[in-house]
């Protein structure tokens, strides 16, 4: 796809070739290969490995800063990219450490199985007596551990977070030193013992029993880790003025959404509008034909009003699937991307289950996941960015990725020739709120303001949810599967890219469809950067994030 930019009216063609793309490609595969041959996140010399590589790679980067101006803006882009994403990276590393540090005194024997483990990927001579001797020692430790934390340990010595990472870290050692043993399979390493010491850490430190596999517990990472995130984000706020983001916005959806409840006939109870529209969902197995003339509906309005080029391969040779019910428990709602997977109640689910499902997936809910989820959401998105500058997939961000998507909810709510009733209003709003309010409880989280149970009470209580998608929410928001700041990647992303298309689109240096265009085509990045591309703003090599794009914070 050949983008056309626009600059004081003008056309031209892409920009040239960025002088850096092949450092990036060859650091996106290094890495790879590291982290691939030592698998195992606890060990040192993996740390060791991937941080000596960093540090060599970052100062590899000097050699362009003496001619940083010369360099064309693509170049200077990716710079600053590759500089910021490598910075960061160290960063986590170090948390990282301090973070196992803690944990340390529960997993002693951690060492001696990490080098095990690693001795087979170096292809070392195997000493069967020795690794004996060593499993032996393992287990050793394991019952001291055991009895330590049966006697010993208490909650108030150890904070269950850090029992948390410690049964987590146990689990993937587990795997590991499984994958060795199949490797060798001379003996039997008792891999019962480290399963044993897990549940039991688990059981007596965490507070979670063998039979309760829902337990919510999420790790986390304090003030100082939310700042090194927001650094590598490139975001210049501070958490407490993100979560200050939220709650305005939290209160101007509630302000809609009491309008829209007048519009219903319900005065400004926007409560029990928002429960008629969740009762407004269409039959068992009728869901798959929702999505299908949901996603032509909006195909047919971004084309129709020229707002951003769909290749005819986005639009016709997407893919339907539906979730599994185990998998709802996690995503109670719909994904997207490569495909879209519905979120519906199924013959294993029991009769309240399927009513909170089909409730919570309603019409007017599903209206905004739709397009949220396919075109012009993260289906365009993904489709675009396998196909222009993919190498820069390696700066993925949730304010790039997740903001974009809910950037064109944004739209779509403004845009008056896009037909929406009350209840659609309803609808939409109901996200809006959501994501409002994961910021606050994710952020607050972190923090240690909040534990899960208050961020399922809010999600429940405020926003309206019910009981079983706030679970299914939270879990997903703080089990660990996603990056502390993904959740608030949603809401702030899209005040982002809001801002930049007034400036960019605003200021005529480009149409709203090549502003979109470009956005798609530029691929994954901080949007600080994307605007500072867009303005053509003057960029240095040590260029700092400066964008107060939400004027109403102090």
């Amino acid at each position: 796809m050949t983008l056309i930019t626009f600059y004081n009216g003008l056309p031209r063609p892409e920009a040239s070739e960025s002088t850096l793309r092949g450092l990036i490609e060859r650091v996106t595969e290094d890495l790879r290969d590291i982290e691939a041959f030592l698998p195992i996140k606890v060990s040192t010399r993996r740390r060791e490995r991937i941080r000596e590589f960093l540090t060599v790679e970052l100062n590899s980067l000097k050699q362009y800063e003496g001619d940083f101006q010369r360099l064309n803006q693509e170049s200077q882009v990716d710079y600053l990219l590759i500089k910021n994403y490598m910075e960061g990276e160290l960063r986590q590393l170090d948390l990282d450490n301090k973070q196992d540090e803690k944990a340390s005194s529960l997993i002693p024997f951690a060492a001696i199985l990490v080098d095990l483990c690693e001795a087979r990927a170096f292809v070392l001579p195997m000493n069967s007596k020795d690794a004996a001797q060593k499993l032996f020692e393992v287990q050793v430790e394991i019952t001291k551990v055991i009895e330590r934390v049966g006697k010993e340990y208490t909650t108030q010595q150890i904070e269950k977070t850090v029992a948390f990472r410690a049964a987590r870290t146990i689990d993937a050692l587990r795997v590991h030193l499984k994958e060795w043993y199949l490797f060798y399979k001379g003996y039997d390493p008792s891999f019962d013992c480290l399963k044993s010491i897990s549940a039991i850490i688990r059981d007596r430190l965490v507070g979670i029993k063998a039979e309760d596999d829902g337990a919510i517990v999420g790790q986390p990472i304090g003030r100082e880790g939310l700042l090194a995130d927001l650094q590598a984000e490139m975001i210049p706020y501070t958490p407490e003025e993100i979560i200050s983001i939220g709650e305005k916005e939290f209160d101007w959806c509630i302000v809609e959404l009491k309008k829209a409840s007048s519009c219903m006939g319900l005065n400004s109870d926007w409560r029990q509008a928002l429960e008629k529209v969740k009762n407004d969902y269409v039959e068992a197995g009728k869901q798959t034909q929702l999505v299908k003339k949901l996603f032509h509906e909006a195909v047919a309005f971004v084309e129709k009003y020229d707002l951003v080029t769909v290749p005819c391969v986005a639009k016709n040779a997407w893919q339907m699937f539906m979730m599994s019910p185990e998998r709802q428990r996690i995503n109670p709602f719909f994904l997207g991307g490569d495909s879209i997977i519905v979120s519906y109640p199924t013959d294993t689910m029991d009769h309240e289950a399927k009513l909170m499902s089909m409730r919570g997936n309603n019409i007017h809910f599903a209206r905004a996941t739709v397009f949220h989820e396919m075109i012009p959401g993260h289906h365009l998105q993904m489709h675009v960015n396998a196909r222009s500058k993919p190498y820069r997939r390696i700066f993925d961000s949730p304010f790039s990725v997740e903001g974009w998507a809910l950037y064109w909810e944004f739209l779509l709510w403004d845009d008056e020739r896009f037909e929406k009733t009350p209840e659609n209003r309803i609808g939409m709003l109901f996200w809006r709120l959501h994501r409002c309010a994961r910021i606050i409880f994710s952020m607050k989280f972190h923090l240690g303001q909040m534990v899960p149970q208050e961020c399922i009470d809010l999600l429940v209580n405020a926003v309206g949810h019910e009981r079983a998608t706030a679970e299914g929410e939270v879990r997903r928001s703080l089990s660990g599967e996603y990056s502390p700041l993904y959740q608030i990647g949603y809401m702030v992303g899209a005040i982002q890219i809001h801002a930049m298309r007034n400036e960019v689109v605003g200021q005529g240096i480009m149409s709203e469809r090549v502003f979109h265009d470009t956005f798609l085509n530029e691929n994954r990045m901080p949007n600080e950067i994307m605007r500072a591309l867009m303005l053509g703003k003057e960029l240095s090599p040590n260029y700092k994030p400066s964008w107060r794009f939400y004027s109403d914070v102090k």
